[in-house]
Order: structure tokens, then C-alpha cells, then sequence
């Protein structure tokens, strides 16, 4: 887990100190809570729903209602069970926990028929502040990985105003379709085949039929030591049942290759986020030791967060689902970062 002042323990090896001092950090509101063992936890108890924007968000809450807000943002193809051990412990520490189903999965719904089922990477955002909006929330501490984390880059750099501090595994993923269109190396485009399989008719069709299958071996290939069993994987299977789920990762996959256009509205917000502008809220990326998803070195991307800031590598084997693998090394990095 990691230690309260940047230091390190149980596994954890920092790869940068945070630019801030060690004796004013404190874990706001009510210090550290008790961690628990993965799989410690299966359920959230009953979902809420809210009418953000374009969408019916289904999400899950714990927590008290006038503690400091936590959103936490899942990834693909996985669901808000990553969070189903890092939400009790962030809770019993007095926040108040969100964990939102993204668009396309679970029990989020689109209010209109007419709506594009668009899944470009600046419109997660705007969903996730529609959401803070109507819950009321002005300013959250956002934790994601993947989808999750991209989104919480993206509100952290263009919105400050609304993040309190970021946590981030596999730091800065903000994109932009014109670098996409540069070739990488072979092995580095091996990595990536699944979004050439989207890119074609039979891919969005083979999603589609076989979208669980295809699940199960993105979660062995991008976490090749985590022991998952039959339980835990169908628990967030049955979020892409989702009418909209097809769409949205399809969407997602050729708009990054600009094989599908996003919608206008959106156009101003991409321009910004193709320069990679910088992040100033403080902030902590994680990355696991067995992360076998395409994944940026942290030095690549250190530069990119100008305030406060450290990284960890969470050892042990852990994979690209790093809170639901090491949910304790997860829940601590919130409550260190809060205090950077």
C-alpha cells in the first residue's frame, strides 16, 4: 500500500517523488480507513439514477451525502464492480464515493432515440460534468483507469475548476486523431489489434455477438495475473448488455482513427485536447507491474502534470484493472492525493 507521506511500502515502488511538502499533507476528512482484501465485496447495494444531459446515469453511491465528493470512472470493457472494494474504504473515510456507469454500459441510458451514440473522447467528459451538475457537486476528486482515466484527464486539464485532485493509472491519455494517424512499430500496433478489428464491418458484428467472449480476453491479455473467477467476470458482463454498448465502443475505436466523425458541438473541445494541454490539479498516476494493455512509460508523460505530483508502480502482479486488482493501493492514492 502506500505510505501517508509519498514513501512506499507492501509493494509499492514510487518512480517520482511529488512536488509538494511532506509535512503538510494531511488525509482529509477522517485519515486513513481500514483496507480491505480484493473480493472483499460484491455488491453496491441499490443503484441510483439522474437525469445528466443526454443521459439516464445509473450509479452507484456510498458514503456521506455532505462528505467531500469522490467520482470514480471505469474503463472498457469493464464496469463500476472495479470500484466494488475502493468505494467502501473511501467511504468509511467520510467521503462521499460516485461511481457512475459511462455511456453504453450498464443501467445508463440515453434520454432521446435521436441522440448519436457517440463515444469521442471529449463527450465522456461533458457526461460526467452533466452528472456533477445535477447532483449538485461543484468539485469532485476524480480516479479512473482507461476510458476512466482519459476522462478524468481531460475534465482535470480543460476544467480545473471542477477537480479537486486526480488520480490517474497510466497517467496522461489524452489523444488526438491526427497523431493517430501516425504508424507505430509492429509490435506496438500487435498491441492494438482489437481497434483494427473495429475499424470493419465484421468486427463491429463479431462485438457484437460475441462481446463477452471478446471481454474475457481483453481482461486476460491486459491482466495475465489476475486470477478472476467466473463470478466477478459476470457481474460486469451483464453491463454490456446495454442496448447502446455495440455503438458506443465501435464509435469510440474508429473516431480515434478518424474513421468516424464526432459531432460538431464537440469540435472546439478536441481542438484543445489534440495540443495536450497540461494538468496543474495535484496529482498521483499509478501503473500496474503486469499491466498487458498498450500503456505510455511514465516518463513519457511526467512533463504533463505541473502541480503536485507523484507516481507509483502497485506491484504484486497487478494488471490494467489496477482498483479492482489492488483496490487497497487504489483507495490510499485518493485519500494521499487529497492532501497534496
Amino acid at each position: 500500500m502506500l505510505s501517508e507521506h509519498g514513501g512506499h511500502d507492501d509493494g509499492c515502488r514510487p518512480v517520482r517523488p511529488h512536488r509538494c511538502c511532506d509535512s503538510t499533507v494531511q488525509h482529509a476528512p477522517t485519515g486513513s480507513a481500514a483496507l480491505e482484501e480484493p473480493g472483499t465485496h460484491t455488491s453496491f447495494g441499490a443503484l441510483k439514477h439522474i437525469e445528466a444531459g443526454v443521459l439516464r446515469v445509473g450509479y452507484a453511491e456510498a458514503g456521506p451525502a455532505n462528505g467531500p465528493a469522490v467520482i470514480l470512472l471505469h474503463g472498457w470493457p469493464y464496469d463500476i464492480y472495479s470500484y466494488v472494494d475502493v468505494a467502501p474504504v473511501l467511504a468509511a473515510a467520510g467521503y462521499r464515493v460516485l461511481v457512475p456507469y459511462l455511456r453504453g454500459y450498464g443501467t445508463t441510458h440515453f434520454l432521446s432515440d435521436a441522440t448519436p451514440r457517440n463515444g469521442q473522447q471529449a463527450v465522456l467528459a461533458v457526461d460526467i460534468l452533466a452528472l456533477m451538475e445535477a447532483l449538485h457537486i461543484d468539485k469532485a476528486i476524480l480516479a479512473g483507469y482507461d476510458w476512466g482515466a482519459r476522462t478524468a484527464n481531460i475534465i482535470a486539464a480543460l476544467w480545473p475548476e471542477r477537480c479537486k485532485a486526480l488520480v490517474a493509472v497510466s497517467g496522461y491519455l489524452i489523444g488526438s486523431r491526427e497523431s493517430n494517424q501516425r504508424p507505430l512499430p509492429p509490435q506496438a500496433e500487435l498491441q492494438w489489434w482489437y481497434q483494427f478489428y473495429f475499424a470493419t464491418e465484421r468486427g463491429q458484428a463479431g462485438y457484437a455477438q460475441y462481446r463477452r467472449d471478446f471481454a474475457k480476453l481483453i481482461w486476460q491479455l491486459a491482466s495475465p495475473q489476475w486470477a478472476f473467477d467466473a463470478a466477478t467476470f459476470e457481474r460486469s458482463a451483464a453491463a454490456f448488455d446495454n442496448p447502446d454498448h455495440v455503438r458506443i465502443v465501435i464509435h469510440n475505436y474508429r473516431w480515434r482513427l478518424g474513421l468516424a466523425d464526432g459531432e460538431p458541438q464537440y469540435d472546439a473541445l478536441e481542438q484543445r485536447l489534440a495540443q495536450g494541454p497540461v494538468i496543474a490539479v495535484p496529482t498521483l498516476t499509478l501503473e500496474g507491474d503486469a499491466n498487458g494493455a498498450p500503456h505510455p512509460d511514465a516518463s513519457a508523460y511526467a512533463k504533463k502534470f505541473s502541480g503536485p505530483y507523484a507516481h507509483r508502480v502497485i506491484t504484486g502482479g497487478i494488471g490494467h484493472n489496477l482498483p479492482q486488482e489492488a483496490p487497497q493501493a487504489f483507495a490510499q492514492a485518493v485519500l494521499e492525493v487529497d492532501g497534496y
